[in-house]
């Protein structure tokens, strides 16, 4: 089955090979819970803190899917969740959390929902990855994934490098996907047709400016700008001309204005608010940004970051492409420390391919 249709979708003539977009009807979430060998065990209570917040803000509208080496923390603190009988448990190795990373993406094809399995390398080996890269693969094999198993794992892709419109369109950063440490051995041109194979495109949209300090995954597109409903893009933009990031940001906007839609027209552009700039304990910037949100059946999951003027304006801002959904803010200071924030945690999936 494919998902539901949405008001941007046309399910006229045969069913084809697609990627779904974010904002069509999914079962629910994947969360990697954060222990103590991974690199949030300095700080493991206040992260923690964070992820009981996602949790439950999941679980309050779709099936929860959280994957550990040992489940019982996060068990006994979201037992008392009025739906915690649609929160599923796996207990695998893990490195990290960055369940958007290494999580399966999911194709709808005209036999069925396909379980598709990227080689995840630690962004561009970076940082450890085995384990990561198993987890997939561990999900199909516990009956918590149902669809046809498809082993992607000579090609590394990370699910935050992808936006898809659910018709064709993928949009994507040149300087992640044309990493020389991801498929160094392809070119452009050569990616490029492996993903249009994998996800049934018809087109694959670059970016090659708006790279933000301290990101570890060479400019993930869901840091920068999210595909949304009605040809719409939304955007991270810097109107401090004193901020290093202004020409890089710039002159990514200009590259989106140049962009089509598949009609020839411009797309909507809607410009998201700058954060205020955020810093670790040795001084270093830390890629904080209002792109990295969530979207759920009915909500959007919103990362704050105890800015309220900047906070409340990012909330504001997504509704005007998304005007059906709630929006709900959920504090990620913690998770911007070690790079990353709550898109980059969690990674969705269709109804048809969960056990409940």
């Amino acid at each position: 089955m494919t998902p539901l249709p949405t008001r941007t979708m046309k399910c006229d003539g045969p069913i084809r090979r697609r990627l779904p977009a974010e904002w069509e009807r999914q079962g629910g979430v994947l969360l990697s819970w954060p222990h103590e060998d991974t690199d949030w065990a300095p700080m493991l209570d206040e992260v923690r803190g964070c992820f009981v917040e996602i949790a439950r803000a999941i679980a309050d509208e779709q099936t929860l899917i959280v994957v550990a080496p040992d489940t019982s923390a996060p068990r006994s603190v979201l037992a008392s969740h009025p739906n915690a009988d649609r929160i599923l448990y796996l207990d695998c190795p893990t490195n990290d959390t960055w369940a958007r990373d290494f999580g399966a993406i999911c194709v709808a094809t005209p036999n069925g929902w396909e379980i598709d399995d990227f080689k995840f390398n630690g962004w561009g080996l970076k940082f450890p990855a085995d384990r990561d890269n198993l987890i997939t693969r561990r999900m199909v094999d516990a009956g918590l994934l149902r669809g046809v198993y498809a082993n992607r794992l000579g090609f590394v892709l990370e699910g935050g490098s992808i936006e898809s419109d659910g018709r064709g369109t993928l949009l994507t950063t040149s300087e992640c996907l044309l990493s020389p440490n991801r498929n160094g051995d392809l070119l452009r041109e050569e990616i490029e047709v492996r993903l249009r194979e994998y996800f049934g495109l018809d087109r694959v949209l670059w970016l090659d400016r708006g790279a933000l300090d301290g990101d570890d995954t060479d400019s993930h597109i869901d840091t920068l700008a999210r595909l949304a409903p009605d040809d719409t893009i939304i955007y991270v933009g810097c109107p401090d001309k004193d901020d290093k990031h202004y020409e890089e940001l710039a002159a990514m906007k200009r590259q989106l204005m140049e962009l089509r839609t598949p009609a020839g027209l411009p797309y909507n552009l809607i410009e998201l608010p700058w954060p205020d700039a955020i810093y670790d304990e040795d001084g270093c910037r830390l890629p904080a940004t209002y792109a990295n949100f969530l979207v759920m059946n009915n909500t959007i999951l919103m990362p704050s970051y105890g800015q309220p003027l900047n906070d409340n304006l990012a909330a504001r801002t997504v509704r005007i492409a998304f005007p059906d959904h709630k929006v709900r803010s959920i504090d990620c200071r913690a998770l911007i420390r070690q790079h990353g924030s709550l898109h980059c945690v969690t990674m969705q999936l269709p109804a048809e391919v969960l056990p409940i």
